[in-house]
């Protein structure tokens, strides 16, 4: 049941992904500049990321377990979110939402299968065996049927 209920977040998480990238799209076409959005979402992910911490949470950061984080960490995941979203914006006016989605969901597969088989960014060992090559084919023959016109 609880890893049901983990599937169930993980495509919740998925489905405002995509209702943000679209949102975001408008805001980035109307301003025309998609990194203008890029920095409204992330202020706008900050304030309620900080509302959620502040009403939500019982434990505290201390000054301690801050100094303690490389500081690298701080900003690295900044980065690859800002170019991602940036790419995600820019992309989302010229193919659509669904293209776009499925061309970054297939990036994002590929990219953790490998990760996960390397072990890279400290994540824990996923070997790669055939089902997983498998399912990365269905989802490219995916991206091809969607993109079909």
């Amino acid at each position: 049941m609880k890893l049901l209920l983990l599937y169930l977040l993980a495509f919740t998480g998925g489905v405002f992904l995509a209702i943000q990238a679209g949102f975001n799209s408008q805001l980035g076409s109307l301003l025309k500049q998609p990194v203008l959005a890029v920095i409204a979402t992330s202020i706008s992910s900050a304030f309620f990321g900080s509302l959620f911490i502040f009403s939500m949470t019982k434990d505290r950061i201390t000054f301690n377990l801050i100094y303690q984080i490389p500081w690298y960490l701080w900003f690295i995941g900044g980065l690859f979110s800002f170019v991602g979203i940036s790419l995600y914006f820019y992309t989302i006016p010229r193919l659509g939402v669904s293209k776009m989605i499925v061309a970054g969901l297939c990036g994002q597969l590929l990219f953790s299968l490998l990760a996960g088989h390397f072990g890279w960014l400290n994540l824990p060992l996923e070997p790669i065996t055939t089902k997983r090559i498998i399912g990365i084919l269905v989802i490219i023959t995916g991206i091809v049927l969607i993109n079909d016109k």
